[in-house]
């Protein structure tokens, strides 16, 4: 029986080496390498100490220029991009974006992560896909009530998320902090985004959420030139999510479409917290 035993130990040690072997090598040839965040149990204050590195994203090192911290980068490659890429796609806790690379097909993106489980979820122009989980163990961070997420598929389109609040307060890029808490997490300034304003103590009332197509960014900087974009129409998609990982949580997603520069539109009015 000991000799069984250990042969049947032994086994099951090598099948799962095996299993293992099959899995990185999937990985492998999936062609997409992601590099962070790690999966597993994660304790995101030891994350954030790359805050700084925030700064590097496609397709130069522009400024992020949210107010918060606690936000961590999503980042890796699509080895199989080339020159003439296409976007691949960026999915984070449900919540679908474009994701755009430079020329050997890196990216990164600041996120910002509620406590509790998180999934990032890439997927190549060919179909191909890399998941990760994580649970988020970072005590000091709490769980947001009201968070409003935007995205947009045209690489070289800066547009800006507005929101207005029931106490008559403006969170956007040059005023990104609210009094009361929350605002601005992430204002990603090229390459579709995100940009993410997140409350956990939402004031009672309508919510007014609005988008800017502020102007254009490229190797050269800002630029206002109304053919400096890469698509005539500008898609752009804001997710509403509401009491955030938990079994109450809800996801709401509206697409708006922006043509010229300049172009500010009205998203939708959201009641919050009213007794009816």
């Amino acid at each position: 029986m000991l000799t069984i035993s250990r042969h049947f130990v032994s086994s099951r040690l090598l099948l799962a080496a095996f299993c293992m072997a099959c899995t990185a090598g999937a990985a492998a040839d999936s062609g997409i390498a992601l590099d962070g965040p790690r999966g597993g149990w994660r304790n995101g204050a030891l994350a954030e100490e790359r805050e700084s590195a925030i700064v590097a994203a496609y397709p130069k090192p522009p400024v992020d220029r949210g107010g918060q911290k606690n936000r961590t980068l999503i980042e890796g490659q699509l080895r199989h991009a080339g020159k003439n890429r296409q976007p691949g796609r960026l999915i984070v806790n449900g919540i679908d974006m474009p994701l755009y690379t430079d020329e050997q097909g890196r990216f990164v993106k600041p996120w910002a992560f509620g406590p509790g489980s998180n999934s990032v979820e890439i997927v190549a122009p060919g179909g191909t896909r890399r998941r990760l989980q994580f649970y988020e163990n970072h005590a000091e961070k709490t769980r947001s009530r009201l968070r409003i997420v935007l995205g947009w598929d045209d690489a070289h389109a800066e547009v800006d998320l507005h929101i207005l609040t029931p106490d008559g307060e403006h969170a956007f890029w040059a005023q990104p902090l609210l009094r009361r808490g929350g605002g601005l997490d992430v204002d990603s300034v090229d390459g579709g985004g995100p940009e993410i304003f997140s409350t956990a103590a939402p004031v009672p009332g309508a919510y007014l959420i609005y988008v800017n197509y502020w102007g254009n960014f490229d190797a050269a900087g800002y630029n206002f030139d109304a053919d400096a974009h890469d698509k005539p129409l500008i898609t752009t998609r804001v997710t509403i999510v509401s009491n955030e990982n938990t079994p109450d949580e809800r996801q709401e997603t509206l697409v708006v479409p922006l043509r010229r520069v300049g172009d500010l539109t009205f998203v939708r009015a959201l009641r919050y917290g009213e007794k009816k």
